[in-house]
């Protein structure tokens, strides 16, 4: 007889949600009160912004070295933005992490938790909701960095990717920052305790 015991307590957490659900301060409250709990750093093809440095921001690379990753199928996930940089997430990240017992959290849009369910689909995926639509629209014109036509666009994008919920394991509705936070925790908690067996 095989003794009952839970899993690997290492887990990769997806969120995804719409511009203005508050997903990226979901996750540094989330990672402040979790250490052993890391944000999985991107690849990318754009520079260094300002103070931004390899490996503690994102790993830098180059377009050429990107598309050999790619060929190599060493990406879970990866898009490139706006025709211009390349991003992507690469298993070895996520699996020498998990592997040495430590969780990793990753903000990425539904294109790339889709990806990510079909390379990865152990991954626990989460949707984190805004209250309402009309708070997305407070908060993106809140932000006053974006012109009318950016929050038009933005708009369009959160009302695409709203209709995608259904596809994720758990929703958090952020309408409050600690309860989202602990709801988060919440699902990090019950996916532990899963026997073995259970998980996806």
């Amino acid at each position: 007889m095989t003794y009952p015991a839970h899993g690997p307590q290492a887990l990769f957490l997806v969120l995804s949600g719409p511009s203005g659900s508050g997903k990226s301060t979901v996750i540094q409250r989330f990672l402040a009160r979790n250490p052993g709990v890391i944000r999985c750093l991107s690849v990318t093809t754009r520079a260094p912004r300002g103070a931004e440095k390899d490996g503690v921001d994102y790993f830098f690379t180059t377009p050429e070295e990107f598309r050999h990753r790619i060929d190599a199928g060493a990406f879970l996930e990866h898009a490139t933005v706006f025709g211009r940089h390349s991003y992507g997430t690469t298993r070895a990240f996520v699996e020498e992490s998990l592997s040495a017992g430590r969780g990793v959290i990753k903000d990425v849009d539904v294109q790339g938790a889709l990806q990510i369910r079909l390379s990865f689909p152990q991954a626990v995926q989460i949707f984190v909701v805004p209250p309402t639509h009309a708070e997305i629209e407070r908060r993106l014109r809140g932000r006053g960095t974006e012109d009318e036509d950016t929050i038009r666009r933005r708009l369009e994008e959160a009302d695409a990717e709203l209709a995608r919920w259904s596809e994720y394991d758990y929703l958090i509705f952020n309408d409050d920052l600690d309860r989202a936070v602990a709801d988060l925790e919440a699902v990090v908690k019950a996916e532990q305790l899963k026997a073995p067996g259970r998980r996806r």
